[in-house]
């Protein structure tokens, strides 16, 4: 997806949560979603982080968490730093397998359904993860779940709704598809496009992503800021081009980590007609893009 900064890492990469979601230290009482084993006091450290760790809830679901959350959350607890807390959310996400939201009071965790079970080496190696972002722990991660693979393809996935626009005030994106699909993959590339949802701004941007392509649905979304007659049509079928790739070629793993700009794309890229000046027009208009 085009933009001005790394594309996210994709396996495991670092979400952010919106504000607003309040956790408080949690005692344990009858209503405990995920309460400790009635056991002696811990002595050690790994043991008082176990029973520290992980004791924060967020108002309001205490009751509605699984027992399988409580289980990743006590089996990472033990190597989560003395007095830091830990949130376990299980997911379907068919993209994201692990997203974490790193804070000074502690770990908020979104973790792949597949998780569940998983080995104590793997729960090591999330833990670290978590806490230091370690790459061979990536790795590890990134391992594991091209092995579960079959786990993501198996899910059932509602279908979902979506409003095309394709016709902006400037430009006509499907007319622009339509004619880079005929000159570039002889018309056989199949996806929808459209205008996206103009965000709600609060403060300047500090990066702008002028496009993206959903793999699963295959839809092209394009930032309407580029919906102006000052924006070349030139850097609109650039853009339109760059997503189109994305429906071409497959994802590759470069280190452990799943690249989306391969060689053999950015190669193909290049190839656009009007690539050069493309880029050059990027350059010296970004911060018009910025302020949109």
């Amino acid at each position: 997806m085009r933009g001005r900064q790394p594309l996210r890492p994709g396996l495991a990469e670092v979400a952010v949560v919106a504000p607003g979601q309040l956790a408080l230290p949690f005692t344990g009482s009858d209503t405990d979603p995920c309460p400790l084993p009635a056991s002696s006091v811990p002595q050690s450290r790994r043991a008082v982080s176990r029973a520290l760790a992980g004791r924060r809830v967020r108002i309001g679901d205490a009751l509605a968490r699984v027992p399988e959350e409580c289980a990743l959350e006590e089996a990472l607890a033990g190597f989560i730093p003395l007095g830091k807390g830990l949130r376990v959310t299980l997911t379907n996400n068919r993209f994201t397998m692990v997203s974490v939201k790193r804070a000074q009071a502690g770990y908020t965790v979104r973790l792949h359904r597949m998780f569940i079970g998983a080995e104590p080496r793997l729960m090591r190696a999330i833990a670290r993860y978590v806490v230091h972002n370690d790459r061979r722990a990536s790795e590890a991660i990134g391992a594991f779940i091209e092995h579960n693979q079959h786990v993501i393809r198996r899910q059932v996935r509602a279908p979902r709704l979506l409003k095309v626009r394709t016709q902006g005030r400037a430009y006509d994106l499907q007319a622009i598809f339509d004619r880079v699909n005929a000159d570039r993959f002889e018309g056989r590339l199949q996806a929808r496009i459209t205008w996206g949802s103009a965000p709600a701004r609060r403060r300047p941007r500090r990066s702008i992503k002028m496009g993206s392509f959903s793999v699963e649905d295959r839809i092209i979304r394009i930032h309407p800021v580029l919906d102006q007659v000052s924006v070349p049509e030139y850097f609109v079928a650039w853009i339109v081009f760059h997503e189109m790739l994305h429906g071409k070629h497959e994802v590759v793993r470069k280190d452990g980590r799943r690249c989306f700009h391969g060689p053999e794309f950015v190669a193909e890229e290049k190839t656009f007609a009007d690539y050069e000046r493309a880029v050059a027009w990027e350059q010296a208009n970004i911060d018009r893009l910025l302020g949109g």
